[in-house]
Formats: structure tokens, C-alpha cells, sequence
């Protein structure tokens, strides 16, 4: 269950109304920053920016890949752990317009987190500690730590135990 804050509006679909819910010069800020975030080749930059001018939390050690578009109205509503990964290209929304309402939600990500590219990530959930997300994957559901998840619609591909007994069969080949 998605955990979001909803806000009724009248007349005009409530994106026509974005303003009275965010300051412009606030969304202008946060989308200039993210820009230069997304081409940034350093993760060190990356996350000085993110947690400097957005207020976002973000662990050690954490890589947000190239072209990763945090929310621009919300972005200090997103956290994430130590050690994580979020890959190329992944959208994590903190809000959500809709005709009759818009939803606001915190994103907590947990510490050694691997989540694939082009991933979109909704307002309100929250993905446990070692979790995995398959490429692509709308994360519109909460993700158990150590679990695997995936598809679009998200379903739960491996649970911890399975992922455990995976890595226990595991006997990988190292070329370094």
C-alpha cells in the first residue's frame, strides 16, 4: 500500500492548479539542479548537489546513474541508504497530479539497494534494505528487503529466503 497525503481540488484538473501547491521558484531551482545532476559525471558532485541545494537524503557511498530524474517539486521527500544503486535513467516521484486531487508521498530507498534502469519509482513506497528491482519496473508497491522484484506490472520475483538460498547455490567465475 502506497503511504500518500491526497488533496482535493476544485474546478481545473490539479496540475492547472501547481502553484498554490509548489512555489515556482522552487520548482525552477530544483529543475536546474537536477539537470546538472543527471550529466554529471561524478557521484561525489551528484550527491553534494542533491543533499546541498534539494535537501534530499542520501547515503555513502550511493550512485545515482547517469540521466536518474529525481521529483522537481518534492525531491526532499526522497531518501536514500548507504550504498545503493539507482541505474540510467530511472524517474523517483515524490508527487503525483491528478484530475481531481493530487498526492504527496515520501520515497525511503534502503542501503545496498540495486534498482535498474528506466525504472519509474511512485510517491509512497518504500524498498527495504538489499532489495532488487529489475530494469524497467514500476514500483507502484512497497519492496521487501532482500527480495527481488520486477515487471509491470511490479510483482515479487524472489522472496529474502529464495534470494538467500540463490547466492548460496551461486559459485561465480571472477575475471579480475
Amino acid at each position: 500500500m502506497r503511504r500518500t497525503e491526497r488533496y482535493k481540488v476544485e474546478g481545473a484538473n490539479s496540475l492547472w492548479h501547481v502553484y498554490k501547491t509548489v512555489s515556482f521558484w522552487k520548482v525552477m531551482k530544483c529543475f536546474i539542479v537536477i539537470q546538472i545532476g543527471r550529466i554529471t559525471p561524478t557521484m561525489r558532485m551528484k550527491n553534494w548537489l542533491y543533499r546541498s541545494f534539494l535537501r534530499m537524503e542520501i547515503g555513502d557511498k550511493t550512485s545515482l546513474a547517469l540521466m536518474v530524474m529525481p521529483d522537481t517539486m518534492f525531491p526532499e521527500r526522497i531518501s536514500i541508504g548507504d550504498n545503493t544503486i539507482i541505474g540510467f535513467n530511472t524517474t523517483i516521484l515524490a508527487h503525483e497530479y491528478l484530475i481531481e486531487e493530487y498526492r504527496l508521498g515520501d520515497v525511503k530507498i534502503g542501503s545496498n539497494v540495486m534498482i535498474g534502469a528506466n525504472s519509474t519509482i511512485l510517491p509512497g513506497i518504500e524498498i527495504g534494505d538489499g532489495a532488487i528491482v529489475s530494469a524497467a519496473t514500476l514500483v507502484h508497491k512497497d519492496v521487501p528487503a532482500g527480495s527481488m522484484a520486477g515487471g509491470n506490472p511490479m510483482r515479487i520475483i524472489f522472496t529474502a529466503e529464495e534470494m538467500a538460498a540463490r547466492k548460496l547455490e551461486d559459485k561465480p567465475i571472477w575475471h579480475n
